[in-house]
């Protein structure tokens, strides 16, 4: 519910803002697990300085796992700063975090970005390169096409620190950015107006909560019958929010514990079973990381339109449990360097349904998991519920990127 002195957006300033600071936080992610063909190439002892980035790549063996260990990399410091940011954000100014975090990012990409130039051996390339991996996340010869490539994201994170350098001179980011705990109960009130609003709306019938909402709103509306100040709710209990959220948490750990099992260590792997040419160098490319990411925006922007299941219903686990059905099929996809497992699913029609099901799926059920878990807590436990349900999809992130490596051993 909008308040009558609150300031307009002007010309979605803050909008655009925010929307390249989270372009500028998944840059590095996405950057380093599309640009396989020029680290396979540079593990394998070459220093790819002739010939173009084939990405179609079926050359040289992956014998670094390089795909898996850029997964886990980029997902351990994400848990273990989600649990040292809940400790210390009191302790270190927003500024110093975000900013810091921007420029240790653009600094570690300029150091990825001068590699393309420096010849180094494979086993030091491929540490600097991890570290780099660690640091980010808490026509033309090969050569330039890898430089300009990781410069690209240095401009992207350039863009977003001054975008977040910007925020502060703009009066409706300092009017919201400024809220003091004071004005706490005003906005609670007003958020459960929202969800009586929305109950009615979608036609919920009147639960054991409503109706406390509702009694709580008739008594704001008659102060002279209650004329104390009314208490304001305790801290809430960690373990009580948990006890509300767990199998929605659970969901979520799964989700993301399935998708990164095999998405990229696996998928990345997946080769056009056509004959050679423009197809089959950029199949991998198009239907594996941009279906994915497209899809999965897709998936995360029906939540727009409608939440189902709901938070009371048992269909949501068996959706989620469902999902695991994806690590075979992609594992049985046309993946040429194998040893155990054979290929039914050769044809390219096939990994490119499964690829579109499977984002898909991931984009709205972790939407949809994350909008339930504040719907099933009091409004003051909202916050710890969001803390709680961060932790638990980098925990998701963390499992799927160490079960990535025995999927892989599998094949």
């Amino acid at each position: 519910m909008a308040r009558g002195d609150a300031p307009q957006d002007s010309y979605h300033l803050v909008g655009i803002s925010f929307f390249i600071l989270g372009l500028g936080t998944l840059l590095p992610w996405n950057f380093f697990i599309t640009a396989i063909p020029y680290f396979q190439g540079r593990l394998a002892g070459a220093n790819t300085t002739t010939g173009t980035l084939d990405t179609n790549h079926t050359g040289p063996a992956d014998t670094f796992n390089f795909n898996n260990w850029v997964t886990l990399l980029s997902q351990l410091p994400l848990l273990l700063f989600t649990l040292l940011n809940s400790f210390l954000y009191q302790c270190i100014p927003e500024m110093v975090r975000i900013l810091g975090s921007l420029l240790v990012i653009l600094l570690l990409f300029a150091l990825t970005a001068a590699l393309v130039k420096v010849d180094m051996s494979p086993g030091p390339f491929f540490s600097i390169t991890m570290a780099s991996v660690w640091f980010i996340n808490c026509g033309v010869d090969a050569q330039t096409s890898a430089l300009g490539y990781f410069i690209t994201p240095c401009v992207g994170t350039f863009m977003a620190i001054l975008c977040y350098l910007s925020l502060p001179h703009l009066e409706f980011a300092r009017y919201y950015l400024a809220k003091k705990p004071s004005q706490a109960p005003g906005q609670e009130l007003e958020t459960k107006a929202e969800l009586l609003q929305s109950d009615e709306k979608n036609s919920i019938p009147n639960s054991p909560q409503k109706v406390a909402l509702t009694l709580d709103l008739d008594a704001e509306k008659e102060p002279e019958l209650e004329p104390e100040e009314p208490q304001k709710p305790g801290k809430p209990s960690v373990f009580i929010v948990f006890q509300k959220i767990w199998l929605t948490a659970l969901c979520l750990v799964l989700v993301f514990t399935v998708t990164l099992s095999v998405f990229p260590a696996i998928t990345a792997m997946v080769t056009s079973s056509t004959s050679p040419g423009k197809w089959s160098q950029f199949f991998n490319p198009i239907c594996c990381f941009l279906l994915f990411n497209i899809m999965d925006w897709v998936g995360r922007s029906l939540t727009s339109y409608f939440l189902w299941p709901d938070e009371d219903s048992r269909l949501l686990p068996l959706l989620v449990c469902l999902r695991i059905l994806f690590v075979p099929l992609f594992m049985l996809c046309h993946v040429p360097e194998r040893s155990r497992l054979p290929i039914l699913f050769p044809q390219d029609a096939y990994f490119i349904t499964f690829m579109l099901l499977f984002a898909v799926s991931n984009g709205y059920l972790m939407s949809l998991t994350m909008c339930l878990a504040p719907r099933q807590v009091l409004p003051h436990e909202r916050e710890v519920a969001g803390t709680l349900m961060t932790f638990f999809l980098a925990l998701g992130l963390s499992c799927g990127a160490a079960f990535s490596f025995l999927f892989k051993a599998l094949l």
